[in-house]
């Protein structure tokens, strides 16, 4: 499944496209991917022009200009493909394709087309190829998205100044729940997965099995950790964003070219590779969480 990094380097590759352009068509290839699409969604959408295109968590949210959001979820094989369009027949790639993996290069597997005429008045085609259709689109208004079901229970956002050591304290005061388990709760921060917080919590020195309440002092005041963990997410975030997002099997750039953060991955995937803190002398060690493989090096995360 993309993490948050994956979801935000492909909204910043789709963004000069889709923003400021008007939907001239929107052709479905089928009823349903993980779920069926809204009644009527096609009609809802042609003729709107996408006034933005944003993120919460990992989806995509493109703003038209009645007040109504699409919503798009990539699930675990999703991508957009970026074409030169005008004609209704498919057109030549533009600046490579968004494709997650090879299997995506298949037409058959192109469900969702948007055939633009964007800002620059150049007609342009975004397409969403999903082989295993655990991707889904649904749409709301902006005034209802806050309480719409996918996001009602989502927490911060984990890439701006909200999150801090006071706010990550008071977050997970008194919760005895193991911290790693902590940060992939939804409901407390949204977004973060599986391989940042591994990821994180290194770069913080934190053990994913400590209390996540440790990260608040016996006041209830930020701990040192609790500082150092907030810092940490926000950097390791930011430098995955800035490396088009990590390439294991599925994820590719909006412009077609891997991400390669995972060149810096100092735990994740690393077992019995010794750790990368200067001076630790640790070796990488890997447990099971809650179903999930969790990566740390137990001489200098504490």
């Amino acid at each position: 499944m993309p993490e948050l990094p994956e979801v935000e380097t492909v909204r910043r590759g789709l963004a000069p496209v889709f923003e400021g352009a008007r939907v001239e068509r929107l052709h479905l290839a089928r009823p349903d991917l993980r779920f069926p699409f809204p009644d009527g969604f096609a009609k809802a959408v042609e003729g709107r022009e996408v006034t933005a295109l944003g993120r919460r968590a990992k989806y995509l949210l493109a703003d038209l200009d009645d007040g109504a959001v699409i919503v798009m979820h990539l699930g675990m094989s999703g991508a957009f493909r970026i074409e030169a369009g005008g004609d209704g027949a498919p057109g030549e790639v533009v600046g490579g394709a968004a494709f997650v993996h090879p299997r995506s290069e298949a037409r058959k597997h192109d469900h969702v087309v948007f055939d633009l005429a964007t800002a620059a008045g150049m007609p342009m085609r975004i397409v969403y190829n999903d082989p295993r259709r655990f991707g889904f689109m649904t749409m709301t208004t902006r005034a209802g998205l806050e309480s719409h079901p996918l996001f009602s229970h989502l927490g911060l956002e984990p890439t701006g100044n909200a999150l801090s050591g006071e706010r990550l304290a008071e977050l997970f005061a008194g919760r005895r729940t193991p911290l790693k388990a902590a940060l992939l709760d939804q409901r407390m921060i949204a977004g973060l997965g599986n391989i940042y917080v591994c990821e994180a919590l290194h770069r913080a020195g934190l053990s994913p099995v400590a209390p996540a309440g440790s990260l608040a002092t016996a006041t209830g005041k930020a701990g040192a950790g609790a500082r150092r963990l907030a810092e940490a997410v926000r950097t390791v975030l930011e430098e995955a964003i800035a490396a088009g997002g990590s390439t294991l099997r599925d994820h590719r750039q909006a412009n077609g070219e891997l991400g390669y953060f995972q060149h810096s991955f100092a735990v994740y995937g690393r077992e019995g590779e010794p750790c990368r803190r200067a001076g630790c002398g640790g070796t990488i060690a890997r447990l099971v969480q809650s179903g999930r493989s969790t990566f740390h090096c137990p001489v200098c995360q504490k």
